[in-house]
């Protein structure tokens, strides 16, 4: 293995986080702005709330991890994909700063009316945001970002089935990790109707995952045929795993359990990440520009030595983040709805 793919399998490593952590995130979000009015909507944008409250902001350590990790040793890579997908880029972004304001402002907002545009922001930006992210890799995977400087084109590089269903297929998946997320949060939270609400919830997202990514699939033999042959080869274990985790918490779900919903959940997601990954090696944008042609020795060499300093001073402060998290140390107990607190 050489030093450029260790440097790819880092920044690998990155995008993995930022899908599953993140994408729970978005998900959670998704779910907010569905959730209509009455009792139990108000009910599950409080647990919500609590869910996410200590977490959201830094999950996004994971975005900013792979920017970096990209600009320092793909250089070329980096300005190709930025300069040829401004757009949904530029998109994405700004629905990730939306959807924090939207988000950190809803519960302080004095008046109903306001209230309610902060909700709708946090809602409607976190769909947007991982649909733009969908479309990048749906324009990477199919070719449509040649090497230089905005030598793609602007438009029709992001907008075209393989990107649109894509971008769909991110929405999907980040609500189905939310829904599973939100399930053992319910429980945590002792709250067991908020437990069958999202359950709910989560076998439809599966269901609509699985449509979406078959659709996808059959798009992709078309428009990225590189990626499609490797996907049905070489990745085609790691695809087989991924289907076998999401009928497996699809099961578990219709079945009326909840145990292990979380874990095959997140295992479906990291298998297909890196079944991509898999179906595009050697390349970094496909069939043109590879791994081994970008960045130099040394750009490489010291982003694996940072790494290494990152890992052991953000890896373990992140995995203490989740584990008070989890252990409901942080903030306070989620309220019911007859007890005062921010509704």
């Amino acid at each position: 293995m050489s030093k450029a793919d260790l440097v790819a399998g880092v920044l690998m490593f990155g995008v993995t986080l930022y899908a599953v952590f993140a994408g729970a995130d978005f998900g959670a979000g998704f779910w907010s702005m569905v959730a209509g009015k009455g009792e139990s909507a108000t009910r599950a944008r409080k647990l919500i709330d609590w869910a996410i409250g200590p977490v959201w902001e830094a999950n996004h350590v994971w975005l900013i991890f792979v920017i970096v990790i990209m600009w320092a040793a793909f250089p070329t890579t980096f300005a190709s994909i930025w300069s040829t997908l401004f757009i949904p880029l530029s998109l994405a972004v700004f629905g990730i700063i939306i959807r924090g304001s939207g988000f950190a402002f809803h519960e302080v907002v004095s008046k109903e009316r306001n209230r309610h545009i902060t909700e709708a922001l946090f809602g409607i930006a976190s769909f947007l945001t991982p649909f733009f992210f969908g479309t990048v890799v749906g324009a990477i995977a199919s070719g449509r970002v040649p090497i230089g400087n905005a030598q793609g084109d602007a438009i029709t590089s992001w907008l075209n089935p393989l990107s649109i269903l894509t971008g769909f297929l991110f929405v999907a998946t980040s609500a189905y990790l939310a829904a599973a997320f939100l399930i053992s949060d319910a429980r945590r939270a002792e709250r067991p109707d908020m437990e069958e609400y999202f359950a709910r919830r989560a076998l439809v997202a599966s269901a609509v995952t699985g449509a979406i990514a078959f659709a996808t699939f059959f798009v992709l033999n078309s428009q990225a045929s590189y990626v499609f042959d490797r996907l049905t080869s070489q990745a085609l274990p790691l695809v087989v795993v991924s289907a076998v985790c999401g009928i497996g918490a699809l099961v578990i779900l219709v079945r009326g359990g909840r145990k292990y919903i979380r874990p095959l959940a997140v295992a479906a997601v990291v298998t297909v990440v890196w079944g991509w990954a898999v179906a595009q090696f050697p390349y970094l944008l496909p069939e043109s520009l590879t791994i081994s042609g970008c960045g130099t020795d040394a750009s490489l060499t010291m982003v694996l030595i940072v790494f290494v300093i990152a890992a052991l001073l953000v890896i373990p402060s992140i995995g203490l983040l989740y584990t008070l998290d989890q252990r409901s140390l942080l903030g306070e107990r989620l309220k019911g709805p007859d007890e005062p607190g921010p509704t």
